[in-house]
């Protein structure tokens, strides 16, 4: 069973006050946050030192899974219903081309060198692999029925792709581009992420209200872990996101409509908090000094900015509707 989460709902202005005047009175230098709103048609900039949304950048529709690419140049968006991805320049927030993907593309992950991209398409079971220079497809590799989470692991030779429909957890070979491997995992998977070392996958369940941990190596699952919050049923916790410390000791994944963020020894695999944040948390993204996480908050429309630290948040920002995706410019 895991931990009791902690109450400090009656505490919590006095502690955001605190944590405010904390981050305004140490200096910190100024991330881009970048936040995809699914319904809006639009991405919502944020500073990370003033706390506040500086430019929204119109974009096809409904954007979903961001990232950076071209060494921080780039800001990759997948807008699904145009069956594309759009780049943006990171810095002036122009269009500076789109790519091709399958129909209703939703998460892409780069190579750990940086090209290509892999993108997967949730309408017909196949991830696309794209050179994001030449912007060509590079060829499909079938995976199973609505794929959606995208793994890479840190030395860019294994991908893993989840399929919400079939359970599973597919390992793609990034040289021969063949699937090697599927692991049986719980209802609904939707994200997989590497632990920074390379020794796990984990796999969140959104039906199945829990993360799955694999064993990198041999693909055996090494264990699961399970959510119990007091007051909240089990159908409520949805884990969707996961991110890992770069240390790789603590791992934070977001519950959707729970409104937690789940706060994870890695060693142990047991919850040690869970952290209130806006409604229907998706995903979660640090800043690159890993002092800051940004949650998106589905039906709130917002981002809930937790402090690493202390781990407790310390504001919300308004955005648009939906908030979807999250990543940070490198500088």
């Amino acid at each position: 069973m895991t931990s009791p989460p902690t109450r400090t709902n009656a505490a919590l202005p006095a502690a955001m006050l605190a944590l405010l005047v904390g981050l305004a009175t140490t200096p910190a230098e100024a991330y881009r946050v970048f936040i995809s709103n699914e319904k809006e048609n639009t991405v919502s900039v944020i500073d990370s030192e003033k706390l506040e949304v500086v430019h929204t950048i119109k974009t096809g529709n409904r954007p979903r899974g961001i990232i950076m690419g071209n060494e921080g140049k780039w800001v990759i968006v997948c807008v699904s219903d145009d069956n594309q991805m759009e780049v943006y320049d990171a810095k002036t927030y122009e269009l500076v081309k789109t790519l091709p993907s399958g129909p209703d593309p939703e998460l892409p992950i780069l190579h750990a060198n940086g090209n290509p991209l892999y993108v997967s398409n949730e309408d017909d079971n196949l991830v696309t692999v794209v050179d994001i220079f030449k912007g060509n497809v590079v060829l499909d590799i079938p995976v199973g029925v609505e794929p959606e989470g995208m793994g890479m692991s840190p030395d860019g030779k294994v991908l893993v792709n989840t399929s919400e429909t079939t359970n599973m957890a597919h390992f793609i070979d990034t040289t021969t581009h063949k699937n090697f491997d599927n692991v049986l995992v719980d209802n609904r998977p939707r994200v997989a992420q590497y632990k920074p070392d390379g020794s796990q996958v984990w796999v969140s369940a959104e039906i199945g209200s829990s993360i799955t941990v694999i064993d990198a190596s041999t693909r055996k699952i090494a264990g699961k872990i399970a959510f119990e919050i007091q007051g909240i049923t089990k159908d409520a916790i949805q884990p969707v996101g996961v991110r890992f410390t770069k240390d790789g000791k603590k791992a934070f994944a977001a519950l959707g409509p729970a409104n937690r963020v789940a706060v994870i020894d890695t060693a142990t695999l047991k919850v040690e908090k869970y952290i209130l944040v806006g409604q229907r948390v998706w995903n979660l993204g640090f800043t690159p000094d890993e002092k800051l996480l940004f949650t998106t908050n589905g039906t709130s429309n917002d981002v809930t900015v937790i402090d690493v630290a202390s781990e407790k948040p310390v504001k919300s920002i308004k955005v648009g509707r939906y908030p979807w995706g999250v990543v940070s410019s490198p500088d």
